[in-house]
């Protein structure tokens, strides 16, 4: 398996170079370039499974690969290193795709790589970049990346009505019911949307957006019936946590 480290900077190629080396024994072959034109080059003759890529590069930021790369030659994974602040990991997370912060870790490496290895060829990786720069440009994220069997799928959070555990994964519906299982467990999505003020956690396995709440039932212990129908649980210690929010909603 072939990879490309692209940064401006020798020592964190040097490094880079060493821990993907010596973690990572999947990779035989590990090319170098010091700028994405360069870099861009090596991807169209190598053909590459995994682009490592700086985001802060003096000429040409890592973002800007699409301009250089038609989509369809897209076809390998990128796992961006950066030591960009906590805003911008966020764009990162919602966009669903892999960073490492710099200074870069061997555990770091060798996770990303494993995932990066299971996407190879289903990511949409042009669909998720198009998502991170929209994001970065703006405070305002509003949708989130989210893997699934056949692929990735965007979905603006104002159409996800819930969210429910489902072992190691977790079943999401939106407004139009369709319902998408993803490989994350609900912690992941607790987690993303904590900053997403209208999400709320009622139980274990459940999060809510508070827009679609149809009803509130006292009867059985109480309950929450959603627009779409769907009954969802209220854990004890926080029911009169639930009953004081809603009396707020409006």
């Amino acid at each position: 398996m072939k990879v490309i480290i692209i940064d401006d900077e020798r020592k964190a190629r040097n490094l880079l170079q060493v821990l993907i080396s010596e973690n990572c024994p999947k990779i035989t072959e590990i090319f170098e370039a010091e700028d994405l034109p360069s870099g861009v080059e090596l991807i169209k003759k190598e053909q590459p499974q995994i682009v490592f890529l700086d985001i802060e590069m003096p000429e040409h930021s890592g973002l800007e690969i699409m301009q250089f790369l038609d989509k369809d030659k897209l076809n390998f994974e990128i796992i961006f290193t950066t030591a960009y602040s906590e805003y911008a990991i966020k764009a990162f997370q919602l966009s669903a795709i892999d960073y490492l912060l710099k200074p870069v870790r061997a555990t770091q490496i060798q996770e990303a790589v494993e995932k990066a290895i299971k996407l190879i060829g289903k990511s949409q990786i042009n669909i998720k970049l198009e998502e991170l720069k929209k994001s970065l440009a703006s405070s305002n994220f509003n949708k989130i990346g989210l893997p699934f069997s056949d692929g990735f799928k965007f979905v603006d959070f104002n159409e996800i009505v819930l969210l429910e555990a489902d072992g190691m994964y977790t079943k999401i519906t939106t407004v139009n019911d369709s319902e998408i299982l993803v490989s994350k467990p609900l912690k992941h999505f607790v987690s993303l949307l904590d900053k997403i003020k209208t999400f709320y956690k009622p139980h274990r396995s459940y999060l809510i957006n508070l827009k679609f709440i149809k009803e509130y039932i006292k009867k059985d212990g109480g309950y929450i019936v959603m627009d779409n129908n769907e009954t969802v649980s209220i854990s004890k210690d926080k029911k009169e946590e639930f009953l004081a929010i809603v009396q707020n909603i409006g």
